[in-house]
């Protein structure tokens, strides 16, 4: 399969024709624009610095359904605990700025350049892109963050500076996806943590009728901060 440069125009070549590694096109930007409608058809962006911006969409697709999450006895201890404070979109910037500096495998430096950093908050300002954060003894232990579109939550990435406070974080974002009823949690990529919590892999042309499906239903927009879960 041909890698497709991406133009100056708002359009992105059909998901269904990236390379067998997942890898769709090059080029483009990172405007607000593109960025919705790259996860409106289950497109994503993920390259280092120095590299251009390339665009993903993997087959086969690792996602989570909210009702499937598994939860081992020592993350169900760590809840039970109630030692944190859980918040949502109250520290965005400082979130991803954490997960930036995560150190991943494979990687000699982070795929959450300052240019990836601006264009999520930029998501989140508009309402679009959300972080959740647990605090513990006051101080910031882990998170994540993704975007929503309609009933599909697209994680982008999680950190932890205290044992189990990112997977706190994902227990209860998914708690919420579940009350507000959404249908997907869009994970990108299979690693065994994802799939210790419940995730799957699902065909590209499934999840991408997953996707078109639900991202027309009534969302969540705006700050979900105004609901957050004091422990």
């Amino acid at each position: 399969m041909p890698v497709y440069r991406i133009p100056d125009e708002l359009i992105f070549p059909d998901p269904n024709l990236a390379d067998e590694d997942g890898l769709l096109g090059v080029g483009g930007d990172l405007s607000t624009g593109r960025l919705l409608m790259a996860y409106a058809n289950g497109i994503f962006p993920w390259y280092s610095k120095g590299e251009p911006i390339m665009w993903w969409s993997p087959d086969p697709r690792c996602v989570l359904f909210p009702e499937r999450l598994k939860i081992s006895k020592s993350l169900s201890d760590s809840i039970r605990r109630k030692n944190y404070t859980v918040a949502f979109d109250s520290r965005f910037r400082e979130v991803i700025e954490h997960c930036s500096a995560v150190k991943r495998k494979g990687q000699q430096s982070t795929w959450i350049t300052p240019e990836m950093q601006e264009a999520y908050v930029g998501l989140h300002i508009q309402g679009f892109a959300h972080s959740v954060e647990v605090f513990m003894e006051g101080e910031l232990a882990g998170g994540l963050y993704g975007v929503a579109l309609g009933k599909v939550y697209c994680g982008e990435s999680m950190f932890h500076l205290r044992p189990d406070a990112s997977k706190i974080a994902f227990y209860h974002l998914v708690q919420r996806l579940l009350e507000w009823k959404f249908a997907l949690i869009d994970c990108q990529v299979t690693n065994n943590h994802l799939l210790s919590l419940g995730a799957e892999e699902m065909p590209r042309r499934e999840f991408l009728h997953l996707v078109r499906k639900n991202i027309g239903a009534e969302g969540h927009y705006g700050s979900w901060g105004e609901n957050n879960v004091r422990l």
